[in-house]
């Protein structure tokens, strides 16, 4: 087993600069039965155990109409996790991947991010299934799942833009 701190094989940390507030507020906190790293699960499952998510005050409100939603993403802050790997190897045999190409907890910003199944809502907490994160975690952000969520504001510019054309100005694959 590898401990939690250990940079392994071919990985390399770097120092990361001096933190900047980016003004983010932990809008609740998930209770999930996990509460050491090594037992949690990689990834989420829609039948893994059932979690709950509390919404502080005075953020509650918010919730209005969530349950009109079957899967929410729900976005938060892996407090616990290391920042300073550039390089990681995942499976422990040397291989190296860049942190941006795998979804490691171990990140210069650590936002975990779940597709959750939303099972009930009781006031100011969400029983959710599908959470990979430990006990204890700081919510960030609730939003409905985007392939199930129809805007409810009118239709604008950019929602007719298909990337088609000789005026494309974004970044493109090679």
């Amino acid at each position: 087993m590898v401990r939690e701190n250990e940079v392994r094989l071919n990985e390399v940390a770097v120092e990361p600069p001096a933190p900047v507030d980016a003004g983010l507020v932990y809008i609740g906190c998930i209770h999930t039965p996990w509460t050491f790293r090594m037992e949690t699960p990689r990834q989420g499952r829609p039948d893994g155990p059932l979690c709950t998510i509390e919404v502080f005050e005075p953020w509650v409100a918010a919730l209005r109409g969530i349950e009109a939603f079957e899967r929410l993403e729900v976005l938060y802050w892996l407090d616990r996790s290391r920042r300073d790997l550039v390089l990681q190897s995942p499976a422990s045999n040397g291989e190296v991947h860049g942190t941006f190409s795998i979804r490691s907890p171990v990140r210069p910003n650590p936002i975990g991010t779940s597709i959750v199944l939303l099972e009930k809502v009781e006031g100011a907490t969400l029983f959710v299934r599908g959470m990979d994160c430990l006990d204890g975690t700081p919510l960030i952000d609730i939003k409905p799942d985007r392939t199930l969520f129809k805007p409810i504001a009118p239709p604008q510019k950019g929602d007719f833009e298909t990337g088609q054309g000789d005026a494309v100005h974004h970044c493109q694959k090679a």
